[in-house]
């Protein structure tokens, strides 16, 4: 169990770190090439999406470091359900609000879930 759970947060913490620093170094071009989203080159458009960015990456890095500080794996479990299923939720939510989005944000709910609950059963086999 001791590999699924370093193979979990890896995964989680490398893919939320690659993406948060994507979109901070370059956000109208990575929004648009991941997601299709098109945000116009304004400073409060800009600064929204670093802020956002910001918090994926940093999230990811305490999710790594979960892998090598023993005191830190459920911080760092905890932190990526919060942020991995945080995001499928404010996503479902806009579905049902809002309407079907592209299909590379619905690629990204389902994603977002699928690598939460991994993070859930992880942290379950950790506590019982």
């Amino acid at each position: 169990m001791e590999i699924i759970k370093i193979v979990i947060l890896s995964i989680s913490g490398l893919l939320l770190i690659y993406g948060g620093i994507s979109r901070i170094s370059s956000p109208v071009k990575t929004y648009m090439k991941n997601s299709g989203i098109k945000i116009e080159n304004e400073v409060n458009n800009l600064s929204e999406a670093r802020g956002v960015s910001s918090v994926m990456a940093l999230g990811g890095v305490i999710i790594l470091l979960g892998i090598f500080i023993p005191q830190l794996t459920i911080t760092s479990f905890v932190v990526a359900i919060l942020i991995l299923l945080g995001f499928a939720i404010g996503r479902i939510l806009s579905v049902i609000v809002d309407g079907k989005p592209n299909k590379l944000l619905i690629q990204g709910i389902f994603s977002e879930i699928v690598l939460g609950l991994t993070n859930v059963f992880c942290l379950v086999n950790i506590l019982f």
